[in-house]
């Protein structure tokens, strides 16, 4: 799970979270308990031993351009060719190449606001947390003017457009953190314009950061706020100065120079030198009427060095071919990196393997091949995708959907797991992005196959659909379905609503990321199995029909896939 996942509420409160309401879908009872748990074929002795192997210290926590990754991918192509698939990636091989940047701006850095003839100097980690994800060495700004464009949605479905004339090229552009309507009263124009408390892509802050590059900025800034974002000011400034990029091919569209957040404190002072007041500016850009502008009497200034080391990952992708029409795919997915070496803990341990993030999900990637390559052929294929780099910020996933080795066009679907809960068996499944695409009617129909209801997640504002794997692939158009373990307390046969709030609670607030995500043979991986067999109902269904799932009405991906519609007659 990507390291700009919120948590589902605060750490340290977080088994206070409320419940998620009470709406509920599919066709089981709410209270229904399973009299034997339903896994299907999915093997939890499969599973452990999976995450076993890949969160042991010989692994070295499998971050992209060591030592762990070779064994990582070495690995996973060993068992996928074990289970009898054919190499799914390019030319024939069993692998994708990743080339990645990590640039880190280097200290001391000279970052600040004229205004009134001073300067104001912004200290990264206390004042902003900027980084670039551009291959430069350094980076100099002098006196740029800074545009503040509201939310920054250009949304002409929803008759919204926060840029109108402005030109923003060579420019600063300033931005509120989610959507327009994330704060907005029942009575405002605003209301429910981009789906009420869900957030949509317009409020993420990678939305802001691609629109102001398309637009010609130089630099973008998202003030932070931390409700609207979803995580506190030390999630938002943790990689400050740090960060990795897909190398980008001659021609491709260039990221700004420069981009992060800006402490709410230090852009009120930013504000307040410009004569404006900023709660003010918040209210105004709620409104459809609301235009960007140049903020009188202040300017961007930065001057810089910047390190830059390139890595060479790789994506491990396996087939299995479809007997009738093998150029239809559905992929299946999870990310094999984690966080590798880290500082030592109490114990002196400084492994992060991620056990649970996400070798979890690895393994039932590999469980899901292992029988559907034991079931009868299918009509359509099936790519079984293990991704690179996921914690650096989706870039595995990334290049793929950058340069496909399965047209995206005739790609039916997408399935991701990322981090299942290992607490037993529940009653629900968890539901993340409710009302983006079909393929939530065939969670909810899988779901009642297990006796089980689809609850959705506990809190939509903070956007999680937009931080795993399967995002890569739904901003190009296809379909897809997460499940996320953490994206709500599951309704758990033993223990009920409380005790999944309490394994989110204990999993987030002291294993997250850290070196006790560790596999553990006390793990109950009855419920992880019941949610891998989830996605094993819905391919078998997917793959023996001629079914394209569609995004639904309103869903802001929807336009992306009806341009190829003509592709899948």
């Amino acid at each position: 799970m990507n390291r700009s996942l919120l948590f589902v509420c605060a750490l340290a409160s977080l088994v206070a979270c409320t419940e998620p309401a009470v709406e509920q879908f599919g066709t089981a009872p709410a209270d229904a308990t399973p009299d034997s748990v339903d896994t299907g074929q999915i093997n939890t002795d499969q599973l452990s031993e999976t995450v076993k192997v890949l969160a042991s210290d010989e692994f070295g926590g499998r971050a992209p351009g060591t030592p762990g990754e070779e064994k990582t991918v070495a690995y996973l192509i060993e068992r996928f060719a074990a289970l009898g698939l054919e190499p799914g990636g390019a030319n024939g091989t069993w692998t994708q190449s990743v080339p990645l940047i990590h640039t880190q701006i280097e200290e001391p850095s000279n970052i600040g606001y004229l205004a009134d003839g001073q300067r104001h100097p912004l200290q990264q980690s206390e004042d902003l947390g900027v980084s670039t994800t551009r291959s430069i060495k350094a980076l100099k700004i002098e006196q740029v003017p800074v545009v503040f464009v509201g939310f920054g949605a250009y949304a002409p479905e929803r008759q919204w457009d926060d840029y109108g004339d402005i030109d923003l090229i060579g420019k600063v552009a300033l931005y509120l953190v989610n959507d327009p309507d994330f704060a907005a009263e029942p009575d405002e124009p605003a209301a429910g314009r981009f789906g009420n408390r869900r957030m949509t892509y317009y409020g993420r802050w990678t939305y802001k950061f691609e629109e102001a590059a398309r637009r010609g900025a130089i630099a973008a800034l998202v003030i932070h706020e931390t409700k609207a974002a979803g995580y506190g000011w030390n999630v938002a400034s943790s990689k400050a100065g740090s960060n990795y990029s897909i190398v980008r091919e001659a021609g491709a569209p260039k990221p700004v120079s420069l981009q992060g957040w800006l402490h709410g404190d230090a852009a009120k002072r930013l504000f307040d030198h410009a004569g404006l007041d900023l709660e003010q500016q918040r209210i105004a850009a709620r409104s459809p009427d609301f235009q960007a502008f140049v903020m009188e009497n202040v300017s961007l200034d930065a001057d810089f060095l910047v390190s830059l080391e390139q890595i060479d990952s790789q994506n491990v992708l396996a087939k299995l071919p479809g007997k009738t029409r093998p150029d239809e795919t559905i992929m299946v997915s999870a990310h094999w990196d984690a966080y590798g070496i880290g500082e030592p803990d109490a114990q002196g341990r400084v492994v992060r393997p991620g056990a649970n993030d996400d070798a979890l999900g690895t393994a039932g990637v590999l469980e899901l091949a292992r029988v559907l390559k034991a079931d009868p052929p299918m009509d359509r294929s099936v790519i079984f995708a293990a991704w690179t780099a996921e914690e650096s910020g989706l870039l595995g996933s990334e290049a793929y959907a950058t340069k496909p080795i399965y047209p995206l066009e005739t790609t039916v679907a997408n399935l991701t797991l990322d981090i299942l809960q290992t607490a037993g068996p529940a009653r629900d499944v968890i539901l993340v992005g409710d009302g983006q695409s079909e393929l939530e009617d065939d969670l909810s129909r899988a779901a009642a196959k297990q006796n089980r209801v689809v609850t959705p997640e506990n809190l939509p504002e903070n956007g999680l659909f937009f931080r795993a794997d399967h995002f890569s692939l739904a901003r190009r158009g296809v379909p897809v379905l997460l499940i996320m373990g953490i994206a709500g307390g599951a309704d758990l046969v033993e223990g009920g609503r409380e005790a999944g709030n309490q394994w989110i609670a204990d999993y987030t607030g002291k294993c997250y990321h850290q070196t006790c995500d560790a596999w553990d043979p006390d793990w109950d991986l009855r419920g992880a199995a019941q949610d891998v067999a989830l996605f094993h109902t819905i391919i078998h269904d997917l793959g023996n029909s001629t079914r394209w799932p569609q995004w639904k009405p309103g869903s802001e991906f929807k336009a992306l896939r009806d341009q190829s519609n003509d592709a899948r007659q």
